[in-house]
């Protein structure tokens, strides 16, 4: 079943089903049609376990995080503080040829501590500077390039709600994650930087404004001091212990809504039932793929699928190198279907356990996973983001596809680096008392 589960799949998409009705109709159709094979006549109970377990898959109080999360990055975007985060990334950036290039991403870096979603990160931040970067002479497909590629910090820096579904899925720490995804966040968005440097001297790209004074930055950073302690109260509370994630995002939502309504005063209450109404609208979106993906995650344990995968996987080579090279292939590929919440779910039971029985550390095999499947949001045919960025840019995406194959080169050598220096996701959750 799990060999034509893929094409299976990935058929029902291109004939137009969602993502959702394609995870539970896929195995649904292999399980009737494997039983018709066999002459099984008790099929209707396994079909029956399949579409029970949708709401045993959401019903998990660490998931409760992701829709708290949700609400606190849609209050954020609506009460202007992104605006803010913005002008203190410019203040301190923009005087760099490139300038709002490397503003962009310094502010999805900044973005990412407060919403863990790269499809937020794409529409808050690029509805602002794409259209500034196009005023100012940037290629519009290079901005959108920049802006979506960028947007795969989100969900690498913590925190980050597919880190949070790849806890629940295989009850690895969601503290630890989070610790982990600190140093290979940052390498991204240095990453990013460099080559947009590289590109800003060779095709002489502008200077966004003139080098701010010491008064503008510290101006700048007043404004943004209340967005940019959102971070620091969602990771200190969840790192040193004080709460857990689910907590510190209820707290995060409730901070979000305080300094909108009281402090800043960019955001009214009439304003709140429509947040409320977007966050809830992204959250069920989420939460039926977790649920749907986790029934089929019971219907592949059953049918002993993840023990004919190792036993196959460890066919190929003995030798752990060669091996993570090869998964890496192949979280690529799939990243370029599949969106990263469905690809952990699915594939994280059947290639985790495989490589921690290798000697492979459990959160560093997490951050090889997440990393690369969150790449996949950006990476054509079927990256998430890509259609996001081109929704807000007006570009084509087979344009941006284009325009993105730089910054995806950057982000490939950091998905290796990562891969082979186990030290860049293990040292901040060692120093963090993780005993793995």
């Amino acid at each position: 079943m799990l060999i034509w589960f893929l094409p299976v799949f990935l058929t029902l998409l291109l004939i137009g089903l969602p993502v959702f009705f394609g995870l539970l109709a896929a195995p649904g159709l292999l399980i009737w049609w494997d039983a018709l094979i066999r002459g099984d006549t008790t099929y209707m109970r396994d079909i029956a376990l399949l579409y029970r377990n949708v709401y045993n898959g959401m019903d998990s109080t660490p998931l409760m995080a992701i829709p708290f999360f949700m609400l606190a990055g849609e209050m954020m975007n609506r009460g202007g503080i992104t605006l803010r985060l913005v002008e203190f990334a410019q203040a301190l950036m923009g005087h760099f040829r490139g300038g709002l290039a490397h503003v962009n991403v310094f502010s999805s870096m900044l973005f990412a501590g407060m919403s863990g979603s790269a499809v937020a990160d794409t529409s808050a931040l690029g509805s602002m500077l794409i259209p500034a970067m196009e005023k100012q002479g940037y290629p519009r497909r290079f901005a959108a390039a920049i802006t979506a590629a960028s947007s795969v910090i989100g969900p690498i820096i913590p925190p980050s709600g597919i880190m949070i579904i790849y806890a629940y899925v295989m009850e690895v720490s969601v503290k630890d994650l989070f610790a982990a995804g600190l140093i290979p966040g940052i390498m991204v968005g240095v990453g990013l930087m460099v080559i947009t440097k590289v590109m800003a001297d060779r095709y002489d790209f502008p200077v966004a404004s003139e080098r701010a004074s010491w008064a503008d930055r510290g101006q700048a950073s007043l404004k943004a001091c209340f967005p940019l302690l959102t971070p620091v109260i969602i990771l200190g509370c969840i790192l040193w212990g004080i709460t857990t994630p689910t907590e510190a995002s209820a707290l995060a939502a409730a901070y979000a809504l305080f300094i909108s309504l009281f402090v800043l005063r960019t955001m009214t209450w009439r304003d709140v039932p429509e947040v409320l109404k977007r966050a809830a609208l992204a959250s069920a979106v989420v939460l039926l793929l977790v649920g749907a993906a986790m029934a089929f995650k019971t219907v592949v344990s059953l049918s002993r699928a993840p023990e004919s995968m190792a036993d196959f996987v460890l066919s190929l080579s003995s030798n752990p190198l060669m091996l993570l090279f090869l998964i890496n292939l192949l979280l690529f590929v799939v990243g370029m279907f599949l969106d990263a919440g469905p690809a952990i779910i699915i594939l994280g039971p059947i290639l985790g356990p495989i490589f921690v029985n290798m000697g492979i550390d459990p959160v560093h095999f997490a951050m090889i996973m997440s990393v690369n499947l969150t790449v996949g949001l950006a990476t054509p045919p079927m990256g998430l983001v890509l259609f996001v960025a081109s929704s807000v840019s007006g570009e084509r995406v087979e344009t941006i596809s284009k325009a993105i194959l730089p910054f995806l080169a950057v982000e490939i050598v950091v998905i290796f680096l990562i891969t082979y220096v186990p030290a860049l996701s293990l040292t901040v959750p060692r120093l963090l008392g993780y005993a793995g």
